[in-house]
């Protein structure tokens, strides 16, 4: 069975050692690897965790996944395993003094031969000190470190502590594995709900489908559904209606400082970037339904529209900002039409990154070769002195040629072959390509005669 993880090491009289009246989640809790179903890849016949439990070699662990896939259950199944002491630890409640205190008592516990497990749940939130405080007793075996987090670890936790644990990564549960879960918590009359509740099909797979792969989610659902059904023949039923009522306030998983705020906003980018505009419109809706600040999206649209669409379609950087002038003026939830409108626009937008990419090779040579002199002839020339000096000399004014382009460079001398602004074909872009295309054929010409 795929795990589900949470809080909590209440000891009972059922199976899963949880009191009888622990939430249905805790109460379901696996406790041997026999009942997991799914994480194939890191629990399956000779794979990693599998030959771990089978050798009671334990080493120290990350096991990195979303919330309800199984790390807290695993953390302990292994620890139970492999004769270990377990030692569950929260990184929201606990600091270095605490840390200090279950590092000397696995110390005494070593001396006798047993081993200590510390389990540190949500370990992300540790700050670097606190990483640090049990480090040496990782490095010298005095315990077997197990962290969960639902945060990238190579972000979250110190590169010597990373270095020295296995990183092991959960994924979500598939709806399948959710609807196995649910049954087993519908059928088992010991730790689940028995024989007194009946719950249709269609409610199951209504749970499984939002629960977003969360089976601690989906088993409170299952809980809060049987709650709000009646007895009749001493039977409860449950039914899509009510598994609908529980899951209404269901919100879709969603960090907004994790790992997942900026897969989505890449994945919003790079579907714009692509000409994409279903899958646009897709994550825009993922991003607002899940809480996220709309002014976070709208300034990565005002980028966009500068960076990727650029010339090709001017218009792309007014309506960016007008769209967050809406926002500003409507609010939300109504906000979400004018940004959904532009987000359309920048993905169908003709595409051109020519001033991104000319500004950094300008700004490259600007590093290499330093602070250049402006020329003479375009500098300011306000004083008697000025002139005298040459300033302003030989400027050609544009308005009196015509079309208003002339054959004057205004790079340094040292950069003067260079080409930094090449527009493309597309959109405006090509208009843009035209006047430039009149500029170069006047310097040519000039280049010409003082070649002759």
């Amino acid at each position: 069975m795929e795990l589900f993880d949470q809080d909590g090491t209440g000891q009972g009289n059922t199976s899963s050692g949880a009191l009888p009246g622990a939430p249905l989640a805790e109460r379901m809790r696996p406790v041997t690897l026999d009942e997991f179903v799914g994480q194939e890849g890191i629990v399956g016949p000779g794979r990693f965790l599998h030959k771990v439990v089978e050798s009671k070699e334990l080493p120290s662990i990350l096991l990195w996944g979303p919330p309800g896939t199984g790390k807290t259950t695993l953390a302990r199944i292994v620890a139970h395993s492999t004769g270990a002491e377990f030692v569950e630890f929260s990184a929201v409640l606990s600091g270095v003094k605490e840390i200090r205190e279950v590092m000397k008592v696995a110390e005494r516990r070593r001396a006798t031969g047993t081993r200590t497990v510390l389990f540190i749940d949500e370990i992300h939130r540790f700050n670097k000190a606190q990483q640090d405080a049990f480090l040496k007793s990782v490095e010298e075996g005095v315990i077997v470190l197990i962290g969960a987090t639902t945060e990238n670890p190579s972000f979250e936790v110190i590169t010597p502590l990373l270095s020295r644990c296995t990183v092991l990564v959960l994924d979500p549960l598939g709806p399948e594995s959710i609807i196995e879960i649910l049954t087993r918590a519908i059928t088992d009359e010991q730790r689940g709900l028995g024989k007194a509740t009946v719950v249709d099909a269609d409610a199951i797979e209504l749970i499984a489908d939002r629960a977003h792969g969360d089976a601690r989610s989906a088993l409170g659902a299952l809980e809060a559904a049987e709650m709000l059904t009646e007895k009749s023949d001493g039977v409860r039923r449950i039914t899509i209606a009510h598994a609908t009522e529980a899951m209404q306030t269901t919100a879709l998983p969603y960090d907004k400082n994790g790992e997942e705020h900026y897969n989505i906003i890449s994945a919003f980018i790079k579907s714009m970037r692509a000409t994409d505009p279903d899958a646009a419109l897709y994550w825009l809706a993922r991003m607002i339904e899940a809480g996220e600040d709309p002014l976070f999206i709208v300034r990565r649209m005002v980028i966009f529209a500068s960076e990727d669409v650029g010339n090709a379609a001017p218009g792309a950087l007014s309506l960016a900002v007008a769209t967050k002038e809406a926002i500003a003026f409507i609010g939300m939830p109504e906000g979400w039409i004018p940004m959904a409108q532009c987000a359309a626009y920048l993905a169908t937008a003709p595409k051109s990154n020519a001033t991104y990419a000319g500004y950094k090779a300008a700004m490259a040579d600007v590093k290499k070769f330093g602070p250049l002199p402006v020329p003479t002839e375009i500098r300011n020339a306000p004083t008697k002195l000025m002139k005298e000096l040459g300033y302003g000399k030989g400027y050609q004014y544009p308005h009196s040629s015509d079309g208003a382009i002339n054959e004057q460079t205004c790079l340094p001398e040292k950069l003067k072959s260079r080409t930094y602004y090449s527009p493309t074909d597309r959109g405006h872009d090509a208009k843009i390509r035209e006047t430039l295309k009149i500029k170069q054929e006047a310097k040519s010409k000039v280049e010409n005669i003082e070649n002759d």
